[in-house]
């Protein structure tokens, strides 16, 4: 048995985490799971939310939207549309940006665009905002 778990966090701008770890917990569309060193081997899809890696007493949470999980005997990698670290972000700024977003809605007319283009932006700050509440 392997005393650590490979694990890799990769976004489309960049590769955001890779180490060994002790332990991962990650959003599934199928429910919250979590994977430990010789788990065994599933691919998964993942849902808005937050992923936690414990590595002894230190833990790291990083914000994802969407994007795949894949466990093989090599480890975890995590491929996300959206990946942030959570201890890069500010709330205060968050909710600024939500209530800019909202403001551009009610300001957007019958412009059906802009204003789908605001509300998902909402929905994905909010997803957010709650993800680092819950940190």
């Amino acid at each position: 048995m392997t005393d650590k778990l490979h694990f890799s966090l990769v976004s489309p701008a960049r590769e955001l985490f890779s180490g060994e770890v002790d332990h991962v917990i990650a959003p599934g569309t199928e429910g919250e799971f979590g994977v430990l060193p010789d788990h065994a081997p599933f691919m998964t899809t993942l849902k808005t939310g937050r992923i936690r890696i414990i590595d002894g007493d230190v833990a790291r949470r990083f914000f994802v939207r969407g994007g795949f999980a894949d466990v093989t005997s090599d480890g975890l990698t995590i491929l996300a549309e959206e990946a942030i670290a959570l201890e890069d972000l500010d709330v205060t700024e968050i909710e600024r940006q939500i209530a800019e977003a909202q403001q551009d809605i009610s300001v957007a007319g019958e412009n059906d665009a802009l204003r789908d283009l605001k509300e998902g932006e909402v929905a994905r700050l909010s997803a957010l905002k709650e993800a680092l509440e819950d940190a």
